[in-house]
């Protein structure tokens, strides 16, 4: 079966940043499971993806638009240090804050007597991005999955 829109994908990756070593990778762990056409993934790999199927190995150069964008300038913001409940942090290091949209991942990228100025940029953002993938498996998306726009059951959401 081929990779298309509203059919859900398993897959292994190793991504890493072009001519760099690798970030991080599936391998060892359970593969990734996704919805196609639902933004589940950047849209640089989830275009990649597109007619392949199960057992097929490939390589793709993925740009930073076409990943996590591009980097944007005055994306920061100053939090009380209270939200980063203890932990010791300095410049340069990343650190997921919650916020009333969820979770975040943050640089921080100044340290204050009591506030933190942190970068609001994806941490991937403006990296051109080098994927190495296998297909594992397709399927056909039930309709509640295509309904919630993502996938259900083992390696999706339960609820």
């Amino acid at each position: 079966m081929k990779i298309e829109k509203d059919r859900v994908v398993h897959f292994h990756y190793t991504v890493s940043e072009q001519g760099q070593e690798p970030l991080e990778s599936s391998e060892g762990r359970d593969p990734l499971v996704i919805l196609i056409g639902h933004n589940n993934i950047i849209p640089g790999l989830e275009q990649a993806m597109d007619g392949r199927e199960a057992g097929d190995k490939f390589e793709v150069d993925v740009s930073a638009a076409d990943a996590y964008g591009e980097i944007k300038e005055g994306l920061t913001q100053r939090v009380p240090k209270k939200y980063f409940k203890g932990q010791k942090i300095a410049p340069g290091m990343q650190a997921i804050l919650q916020t009333n949209f969820g979770p975040r991942a943050v640089t921080v990228s100044k340290v204050g007597m009591s506030v933190v100025d942190v970068d609001l940029n994806h941490p991937m953002a403006g990296k051109d991005l080098h994927f190495a993938v296998e297909i594992v498996d397709v399927r056909e998306a039930s309709a509640e999955e295509i309904e919630h726009g993502h996938v259900h059951g083992e390696g999706g959401v339960e609820h």
